[in-house]
């Protein structure tokens, strides 16, 4: 099932104060950029951000999933945890500082 516009709605609202927060429609679904930096992927309604030391930290329940055939394992953030929009801004800050920038 693809993403609806409401979920990517949803979650761009809960980021609003990030400023460079964006998203982009790839493959039938959505990457997540933060500051132009490439770190989740937003698939069937589903959060799938990339792994890192520091974001591990603050996760309530680690959970592994694949936001597509073949794709390495992310981090899966339930949908409940996207209502504190404190603690998701934490967790795309915190992610996108461990994340390589792309050559300009």
């Amino acid at each position: 099932m693809p993403t609806s516009q409401k979920t990517i709605t949803y979650l761009k609202d809960q980021l609003a104060s990030l400023h460079t927060v964006s998203t982009k429609r790839m493959f039938g679904e959505y990457c997540l950029y933060f500051d132009g930096v490439p770190i989740a992927f937003i698939c069937s309604d589903q959060l799938f951000i990339k792994p890192t030391k520091t974001n591990k930290q603050l996760l309530i329940k680690e959970l592994i999933g694949f936001p597509y055939p073949g794709a390495k394992p992310y981090f899966l953030i339930p949908a409940d945890q996207w209502e504190d929009a404190e603690w998701l801004r934490e967790l795309i800050v915190r992610t996108a500082k461990e994340l390589p920038r792309g050559k300009k």
